[in-house]
């Protein structure tokens, strides 16, 4: 089984003593997003957990408490974009604090553990394409060495989202601009030695040497395992996306970086009025239990194939 920490939330910045918790209860409760009483409980036993997949933008509040996952399998999809407050309301600053962080946690778990993402690409009067490409080489000199690849993509306009980048005039980037960006992108690569690869997008770039990618990615994680895994691709992701089958532990409508163009916050007053809720030793995230929900125990198993090894 891989964990997703998380698609819906970022785990590690805001909800990492809750984490850590379950790791020691050695499960996790997770109520259904479509039925919210029909709630989950996933064991989360090294045996059982091939992989833990954090998604993060800032992992600064879990860095001294790495060693407890010593018995798990894990690396880091760590958003660092070039945006100012007016996108990333409630990120740190870059320069103070996020890259810093960045290189830390690299040094701390390898480089190859941390998948640098550059997403998602907006584009407005302020962010144009000019402006990603000079940050973009700027954010991959002073990240070099740190990172083996980045994941990019372009932003989608969904109805949960679409009010939030109209009012900051946000633009969908048309396929002219996309090929602008993957050309000076690639060029980049080259000169700091870095793979780059999409994520859920339908172009294809494969002619600047940028590939559909997988976030939730089975050879990385072969990798990381010493061995092969038996792992379809997840069918509760959209057709566009790569990533094989997960379960993700987080909660929609609980991220206080509240950036504009998120897509799992889509009410304000619902995230602030569930972080409010944030119990650390709760077996929900920013939840309890409530008389009318009901338990179900997820069967879950390892992926590991034993009867294949790689080497």
């Amino acid at each position: 089984m891989i964990i997703s920490a998380s698609r819906r939330t970022d785990i590690p910045a805001f909800y990492s003593d809750w984490f850590f918790n379950r790791i020691k209860e050695g499960y996790v409760l997770v109520r259904n997003p479509m039925n919210i009483h029909q709630v989950s409980k996933i064991k989360l036993s090294p045996d059982v957990v091939d992989c833990i997949v954090f998604w993060t933008k800032n992992p600064k509040p879990m860095l001294d408490k790495l060693d407890e996952l010593k018995d798990y399998r894990y690396y880091f999809q760590f958003t660092l974009n070039s945006y100012s407050n007016d996108i990333e309301p409630n990120v740190p600053s870059k320069s103070e604090e996020i890259i810093n962080t960045f290189k830390q946690l690299s040094d701390l778990i390898g480089r190859d553990r941390v998948i640098w993402r550059y997403d998602p690409i907006i584009l407005s009067e302020k962010y144009t394409v000019q402006y990603h490409i000079k940050y973009f080489e700027k954010l991959s000199q002073i990240l070099n060495g740190s990172f083996n690849k980045c994941v990019i993509s372009f932003v989608d306009f969904y109805k949960k989202n679409a009010r939030t980048l109209n009012e900051s005039k946000i633009n969908e980037p048309v396929k002219e601009e996309i090929n602008l960006i993957a050309k000076a992108f690639s060029e980049i690569s080259k000169k700091y030695d870095f793979e780059i690869n999409t994520c859920a997008e339908s172009i294809d770039l494969s002619s600047y040497g940028i590939n559909h990618g997988k976030c939730i990615d089975d050879k990385l994680i072969e990798q990381l395992c010493g061995c092969r895994i038996s792992a379809n691709k997840d069918k509760n992701q959209r057709d566009i996306c790569g990533c094989i089958e997960s379960i993700d532990i987080g909660l929609y409508n609980t991220c206080m970086h509240k950036c504009k163009y998120c897509y799992a916050n889509y009410s304000l007053k619902t995230v602030d009025d569930n972080y409010a809720k944030y119990n650390p030793n709760s077996p929900l995230l920013c939840s309890e239990l409530l008389i009318e929900d009901k338990i179900i125990e997820r069967k879950v198993k390892s992926l590991i194939n034993d009867q294949l090894t790689m080497w």
